[in-house]
């Protein structure tokens, strides 16, 4: 939530019809160093899983936050509500207006992962969708996402969110756009 009106927005718990999004924490690492182990994951993104070890310290970092106030950096674990296990992770990383961009409001970059054993469920699509919805309830009515061309299931989690594809490229992705008056994401509010 927005902290104060000025200062930088926090993870809050939320859920979408079969998933709960909770704030990553370094206590996720081991479960999340499984979910995200297959090596296909990184095709189109590059490296290689990381190591318990390994999680924990970026989680680590990322928990601590963004050491720039106008930067916010939003991570969340996926978990199936009814197997009750993690699938992949969601994250934002939202800019207020005079810190690399000059929009009405913030604008948030997007990026989704879901391990190789729940992909085709839908479960990147939902928390996609869920994460727009909730940011635009934060007011962040921009949103990014770099998708590499190859990649038809990013590509198609993207579209479902609302995002379209703009033909500008970065670093060899595409780079996806929805915008505040374009239709939203149409996913009820649960959890707090």
């Amino acid at each position: 939530m927005l902290d104060g009106g000025q200062g930088a927005l926090t993870a809050q718990v939320f859920g979408t019809g079969r998933l709960d999004l909770l704030p990553l924490r370094v206590a996720h690492a081991e479960e999340m160093a499984a979910v995200l182990s297959d090596p296909a994951l990184h095709t189109f993104i590059g490296g290689t899983p990381d190591t318990p070890q390994a999680l924990r310290s970026r989680y680590r970092r990322l928990s601590a936050g963004s050491p720039d106030p106008a930067v916010s950096w939003l991570n969340w674990v996926i978990r199936l509500r009814d197997e009750g296990c993690p699938t992949g992770t969601v994250q934002a990383t939202v800019v207020r207006p005079g810190r690399g961009h000059r929009g009405d409001g913030p604008i948030a970059e997007i990026a989704w992962v879901v391990g190789t054993p729940w992909q085709g469920r839908g479960i990147a699509t939902e928390a996609a969708r869920g994460l727009v919805a909730w940011l635009g309830r934060q007011q962040v009515h921009t949103v990014v996402a770099h998708i590499h061309p190859g990649h038809r299931a990013s590509a198609a989690v993207a579209t479902a969110a609302g995002l379209r594809a703009t033909g500008e490229r970065r670093e060899g992705e595409i780079r996806w756009l929805r915008r505040g008056t374009e239709p939203r994401a149409a996913v009820p509010p649960q959890g707090p």
